[in-house]
């Protein structure tokens, strides 16, 4: 059937905001959405309505929600334990839009490699030249970095040109922490630290009493302490973080990337059964993975 641009803008946004949220979508949501009057949303609910693309739920919390013939007529293919592909722009995730099918147009150019990349979610959101990243995907942990050169709302797709395609790491993060640990005990002192630290060509370490991991005192804790005055001989508990990121042996590397950049830290202390078994830091990620 042939349907206006504003009847496919409103039909994805009610798909996508279907998708997200679960629920039924009031008219309002999808005019604040797409930037329209909610009169003229609710006019073409009703015609989207009389031709089944889309069902109406009376009552307080009621509202619409997309047919199956929706999917069919916009070409979208959900299945359950589908998982949403996100797209961001500038490093920040844009809500309202994930990405459906990848397509990649040019392979063989030697300068070149464009893809149409089909939204879940309205094309309005992007505008020409935006930087931006889709993924990473469901199974090959695909990260695709590009700039959009091109858009067609009424197929709601973008069309890029790719600078970086990087498939992430999958293996779980026990293949990548150095291990057996390098630690210090609580009764070990800031020139025990640094001894370890020179004899071992290592930036911090966890301090470890028994099988309990108590904290962490990195190069730059040396360092302010002793600009601070501290002598030598302060235990290293005087000076060191208790509050210590850890994480299971069992993690996927790809998810604990985003986990470095968002807590700004250095390094995670790696756990297995309970107890501290190996160091990930920023510099075996990039060992691993350079790009990033």
């Amino acid at each position: 059937m042939d349907l206006s641009l504003i009847q496919r803008d409103i039909l994805i946004t009610l798909i996508t905001l279907y998708h997200q949220h679960s629920h039924t979508i009031k008219g309002e949501e999808i005019a604040e959405r797409i930037q329209r009057n909610p009169g003229t949303v609710r006019n073409q609910m009703q015609a989207l309505k009389a031709i089944g693309l889309v069902d109406g739920v009376p009552g307080p919390k009621g509202g619409y929600i997309p047919s199956a013939l929706a999917y069919e007529e916009l070409n979208l293919n959900f299945s359950e334990g589908d998982t949403d592909v996100p797209i961001s722009r500038n490093g920040e995730t844009v809500q309202g839009a994930n990405v459906q099918e990848i397509d990649f147009t040019t392979l063989c150019h030697p300068d070149i490699c464009h893809a149409v990349i089909k939204l879940v979610g309205s094309a309005k959101l992007f505008e020409i030249g935006d930087r931006i990243t889709i993924g990473p995907t469901p199974v090959n942990k695909l990260l695709i970095r590009g700039e959009v050169y091109g858009k067609d709302e009424g197929k709601q797709s973008l069309l890029i040109a790719t600078s970086e395609m990087i498939s992430l790491p999958k293996q779980p993060i026990k293949n990548y922490m150095s291990s057996p640990l390098k630690t210090l005990r609580c009764l070990d002192t800031i020139r025990d630290a640094l001894l370890l630290f020179n004899h071992e060509h290592i930036h911090g370490a966890p301090v470890i009493e028994g099988s309990v991991l108590e904290g962490i005192v990195t190069m730059s804790d040396v360092a302010f302490a002793v600009e601070n005055g501290l002598p030598l001989s302060t235990p290293v508990t005087e000076v060191m973080t208790t509050n210590v990121e850890e994480i299971s042996s069992d993690v996927k590397l790809f998810e604990v990337i985003r986990r470095f950049k968002e807590r700004e830290i250095g390094r995670l202390i790696v756990i297995e059964d309970g107890k501290p078994v190996g160091i990930l830091t920023q510099s075996d990620v990039i060992r691993v993975f350079p790009s990033l």
